[in-house]
């Protein structure tokens, strides 16, 4: 599906950002990995590479804007084009703190950290891609992009702003035969995040799960490699004239929380 297009992803070494580096790779994508940490975004290149994969690493910041644009500069020289940019790159967020309780900072820091990234690495890439006349960037939030969600702290705003920002840059971008797609997770089990939340206290996370699982309508949450999958559609052809939108992948969380709907 990917044959011949060069992919640039941010945050490599995460599980996300590994999970759809490999994806995108296994569907015939050279991909170039970058993260601030050479050695995991090195583990997933050599994973990517074991199995016939075309990758190459780079140290890069993504909140470095010289660094971003040299980066970009020399895969250009080396590809010839950036076909797919995606940004997966972590952020600190403070939750499980009522906003009445919250810091200004705590608040504040992950909707401005967030930005900042998303806004340096997808601008930068529209600057390439316009000249190209194509081009999907992709960019990812969570459930509290679409609805009121408790105790998430500055996180909820972050999505939402990052929601709006894909829909505005795809307005923008479109007339140059760019796409411009969000995708909204439900949080995946299997990440990085939840594996390290579950290892000192799996009772307690077990019941967090099962709350969470119990507000989908499909009674499950996405594993990454349903994440990965979605990337791979939405850089493909096949999604061609799919843009200026939030694909949703949270089990239906975001249209209805279903925890009313007991299992049978």
């Amino acid at each position: 599906m990917l044959k011949n297009k060069n992919a640039v992803i941010y945050g490599a070494g995460g599980s996300i950002g590994g999970a759809v580096a490999k994806a995108l790779a296994s569907a015939g994508a050279r991909v170039f990995l970058t993260g601030r940490n050479r050695s995991s975004v090195q583990k997933i290149a050599d994973e990517i590479i074991d199995l016939n994969g075309n990758a190459d690493v780079d140290q890069v910041d993504a909140f470095d804007e010289k660094a971003i644009s040299e980066h970009l500069n020399k895969v250009v020289k080396q590809a010839g084009k950036i076909d797919i940019s995606f940004n997966a790159v972590g952020i600190n967020v403070v939750q499980n703190i009522p906003l009445v309780d919250l810091a200004a900072i705590d608040f504040v820091r992950p909707i401005t950290d967030t930005m900042l990234t998303q806004f340096l690495t997808a601008t930068a890439a529209g600057r390439i891609m316009i000249n190209q006349k194509s081009g999907v960037i992709l960019t990812l939030t969570a459930t509290p992009g679409g609805i009121g969600y408790p105790y998430t702290g500055g996180f909820s705003a972050a999505c939402c702003a990052l929601e709006s920002f894909s829909r505005n840059l795809a307005s923008e971008l479109g007339i140059y035969g760019i796409r411009v797609v969000n995708i909204r997770s439900g949080g995946s089990p299997d990440s990085r995040i939840f594996q390290e939340a579950l290892a000192p206290n799996p009772e307690v996370m077990k019941v967090v799960l099962g709350m969470i699982e119990n507000d989908t309508m499909l009674k499950k949450l996405p594993q990454m490699a349903d994440i990965a999958n979605v990337a791979v559609f939405l850089s493909s052809e096949m999604a061609a004239k799919i843009t200026g939108v939030t694909i949703d992948v949270t089990s239906g969380t975001t249209a209805a929380l279903n925890y009313r709907v007991p299992p049978k």
